[in-house]
Formats: C-alpha cells, sequence, structure tokens
C-alpha cells in the first residue's frame, strides 16, 4: 500500500500491522524509527492516518517539550518507589528527563475505536528511571501529546483507567 508523500507500507499478515519505511522525525530529534499502522481499516482511512503521519514528521521538537513537566512527574513518581535502587538517575527539573530518554525503534499509529475516532501516535521509549515498562508518549493526529506514563498500550488515560473522568489528564499521578 502507498501512502503519498510518505511511502510503502507492507502488510505484516501474522501480526495484522502495516510496516512502513524508516524515518528521522524532527520531533524525536532524528532519531531512527520505523512508521506502523496499527489498525488500519482501509481506504477509507487513508486520509486521516496519511495526516496523522504528516503532522508527526513535521512536528518539531518542541512538541514534547510542552509536556516534559508530566514526563517529569512520572520520574518522580517512580523516585518514590525506587530511589534506593542502584543507577537510579537523579533528575533535578522537567528540561533534564529528555537526557534519560531514547525514543525507540518504532512508531505506531493507530485509530482510536471509540471516543474521538481520531488516529493517535504511541511512542514506547526506554528510560533510565523505569527500565522495566519504559516510558509511553502518545500523541493525538500526531502532533498534539495527549498520554505519558508507563508504556501500557493504551492511548488515553481515560481508556486506561476506564474511566471518563480522565478525559483529557494527561498523566495520571501514581
Amino acid at each position: 500500500m502507498h501512502i503519498p508523500d510518505v511511502g510503502e507500507f507492507e502488510l505484516d499478515e501474522d501480526m495484522g500491522w502495516h510496516f512502513g519505511p524508516q524515518a528521522h522525525p524532527t520531533i524525536l530529534r532524528g532519531a531512527q524509527t520505523c512508521l506502523i499502522l496499527d489498525g488500519y481499516g482501509g481506504d477509507d482511512e487513508l486520509p486521516m492516518f496519511r495526516a496523522a503521519i504528516l503532522a508527526f514528521l513535521a512536528a518539531p521538537f518542541a512538541v514534547l517539550e510542552a509536556a516534559q513537566e508530566h514526563v517529569f512527574h512520572y520520574y518522580e513518581d517512580m523516585k518514590r518507589y525506587l530511589q534506593g535502587e542502584e543507577g537510579f538517575p537523579r533528575i533535578e527539573a522537567p528540561a533534564e528527563v529528555w537526557k534519560h530518554v531514547r525514543f525507540g525503534g518504532e512508531t505506531s499509529f493507530h485509530r482510536r475505536h471509540d471516543g474521538d475516532r481520531a488516529v493517535y501516535v504511541s511512542l514506547e521509549c526506554n528510560c533510565d528511571w523505569e527500565v522495566e515498562h519504559g516510558l509511553q508518549i502518545v500523541l493525538r493526529h500526531g502532533d498534539e501529546v495527549c498520554k505519558v506514563g508507563p508504556y501500557d498500550g493504551h492511548l488515553t488515560n481515560e481508556n486506561a483507567f476506564a474511566d471518563p473522568a480522565l478525559e483529557g489528564v494527561i498523566y495520571r499521578r501514581l
């Protein structure tokens, strides 16, 4: 399948995902990532997926910087639980979190099947303060951070906790 201005995507029958080209988006500070469509439902969804991919590829790192306070809160929550652990990093300010985050090799695009039915981008990252669950950053439409926290595979906190009151909550403190 070809997505104009993006490239070719091949269906992996076993996974049900469409694996696309490698990219070096500015939002990831140029880190290489493979674009993956998860749950792509056919040609009628192509314009929404294409728009989210193009928005993501064009987004500046400032989009993530706007959410660094939330990422820092996640760090602080883990610090309460793991501070005595060997190798636990010391991070003094929100802007320092990015020194401890490594963006993953895959970026997945999902259509939410309830709520707004928009296309969301899920970034699975490694971070120095939570080596087991890492850091998940989710962007609505490819350029608006809507969720951060440990990787749980959910696109919103509303879905993760089955709580409509969490609609719009970027990070839910532990």
